[in-house]
């Protein structure tokens, strides 16, 4: 049982290397992020559940890839709810700055009738 876990426990720390590895400079997207998090979560529980029956590897393999197949669905939908999150800030955004600018028109118009 020591060894299962000793396997299990490597494993893991081996995909967190990976997925820490290949992140390079860049900040891990949302995308990226749920993969990962679902392939660790996933392997770590299938190898528990493989050791169960005398099979860590292959349990941890198939939760893995099951886990990072659930994780880049959750982590794909986030990422696109934050896209559009964006995109509709910086149209509120533009449309504020359309807003001060006939502000400041409306103001320059009133001075100039003021004068005349």
């Amino acid at each position: 049982m020591r060894k299962t876990w000793v396997v299990t426990t490597g494993f893991a720390l081996a995909l967190c290397a990976l997925v820490a590895g290949c992140s390079g400079s860049q900040p891990l997207s949302t995308r990226e992020e749920g993969t990962g998090i679902g392939a660790v979560l996933g392997a770590g529980t299938g190898a528990i559940i493989g050791a169960a029956v005398g099979h860590p590897g292959a349990g941890a393999a198939i939760g893995g890839a099951m886990g990072g197949v659930g994780g880049f669905a959750v982590g794909n939908s986030m990422q696109n709810q934050e896209n559009a999150n964006q995109q509709t800030q910086s149209q509120l955004q533009q449309q504020q700055q359309e807003i001060e600018n006939q502000r400041q028109q409306i103001e320059q118009m009133k001075s100039q009738q003021e004068t005349e």
